[in-house]
């Protein structure tokens, strides 16, 4: 689970600000990116050209 609420958000630089497992919001973007990086992979295998 997430850390409680007392963590300042403030502190955090960089990707870290976006993609942090301390907040709920990290914790959502962070889930965010596994399914779109899912998605492309099977929209990518499912639309390349296939050997003939």
């Amino acid at each position: 689970m997430a850390a409680p609420g007392d963590i300042d958000e403030t502190q955090f630089k960089g990707l870290s600000k976006i993609f942090n497992s301390h907040t709920d919001r990290g914790r959502i973007n962070f889930s965010k990116l596994t399914y779109a990086v899912c998605a492309g992979l099977a929209l990518y295998f499912y639309l390349k050209p296939k050997k003939k």
